[in-house]
């Protein structure tokens, strides 16, 4: 018994709707197929990559070949469809393959004719650490050694953590304008790094044991002892009980191993706003001539009672001691440097001393 035409008509929508969706498919395999070979192309570097390429797609049983292969499968409405896109698909990416063919082969060919490995090989300018940074490692080294964290602060400071909570008031010289840095009325380059000492008490109450080291600007008059940026490392101790023979033994342990056990040094009385009492510290250093004379190093003594104030340290309590000490002048003492300027100019002659 034959069907009702309305069902075989149905039937015969249905499988037509059937192989559109296939060859529809097909053709989207195509397109594939193409775009994953040209943006394989655009990763190979060498010839055996470009030869794995080429077995891969363009080979006999290759990607590409095998998908020419399947345009008889379509039927006759859509085969020229589908041959288009196929030869288009082979003829684009064998025209990419033989342009980075060709580049590879130059390449390799330039590369094989310039280079005789039989000959000795080109020297390579090998960067190094720059002195000053080697000085600051060796410092944080030491004072790592001797028990001391690091701490960093910011460059552009406001006048209470540069100067008011130091204890240095309205009227003191080194606030004025042709002394600092001033960026407005109430900010400046940091004209020292005791300001980061100001911030670790704001925000750690005793014990302390830091030591910061970083750029301070000063508008003095470059010479060969002065620049207007230079390099310093603070220290600053605070607890119960410390003492100026707790600061001694410190400075006298960081001279000894900086610069050698028998380094001569001497405390000299001084004044600073942030310490009471202060002190210099003194080198005994030789020129090239041999000669020996006493050599300025770094302000230190104990912390003014008025700078734990500002920061809410009980100063009936806790003391302390602080010291800071410029690192080109260590670096100059330590190598027979002459000059500040030297470790600005990135001269190689210079720097490959070090």
């Amino acid at each position: 018994m034959s069907r009702p035409w309305g069902t075989n008509h149905a039937i015969r929508n249905t499988q037509y709707d059937i192989r559109n969706t296939i060859y529809k498919k097909m053709l989207e395999q195509f397109e594939k197929i193409g775009k994953d070979a040209l943006a394989g192309l655009k990763k190979i570097t060498d010839l055996v990559s470009l030869e794995d390429f080429r077995i891969k797609y363009l080979a006999r049983k290759g990607q590409i070949t095998r998908m020419l292969s399947r345009i008889g499968e379509f039927p006759s409405e859509q085969k020229p469809r589908a041959g288009q896109l196929a030869n288009k698909i082979k003829k684009d990416v064998t025209e990419a393959f033989e342009q980075l063919k060709r580049t590879l082969l130059q390449s390799h060919k330039q590369t094989t004719e310039l280079v005789d490995v039989t000959l000795p090989g080109i020297p390579v300018n090998i960067g190094k650490t720059h002195v000053i940074t080697q000085t600051i490692n060796e410092l944080l080294d030491i004072f790592g050694r001797m028990g001391f964290a690091v701490a960093y602060g910011p460059v552009v400071e406001d006048e209470w953590h540069n100067f008011a909570a130091l204890n240095m008031g309205p009227e003191h010289p080194a606030r004025d304008p042709f002394d600092a840095f001033y960026i407005d009325d109430n900010m400046l380059l940091r004209s020292h790094t005791s300001p980061v000492q100001i911030r670790v008490m704001e925000r750690k109450k005793p014990p302390i044991r830091v030591v910061a080291p970083g750029r301070v600007y000063r508008p003095d008059t470059v010479d060969a002892t002065h620049m207007y940026m230079f390099y310093q490392l603070e220290a600053l101790v605070v607890d119960e009980g410390i003492s100026m023979v707790d600061m001694k033994t410190a400075i006298e342990q960081f001279i000894h191993t900086f610069f050698g056990p028998g380094t001569k040094w001497r405390f000299r009385p001084s004044f600073f706003p942030f310490t009471e009492p202060s002190g210099e510290v003194d080198l005994l250093l030789a020129d090239k001539s041999g000669k020996e004379s006493w050599v300025e190093m770094g302000g230190c003594g104990m912390v003014d009672p008025n700078v734990f104030d500002a920061v809410g340290i009980d100063s009936e309590k806790y003391t302390g001691w602080a010291f800071g000490f410029g690192v080109e002048r260590l670096a100059m003492r330590k190598y027979g440097i002459t000059d500040i300027r030297l470790f600005f100019e990135n001269d190689l002659r210079f720097l490959s001393q070090f």
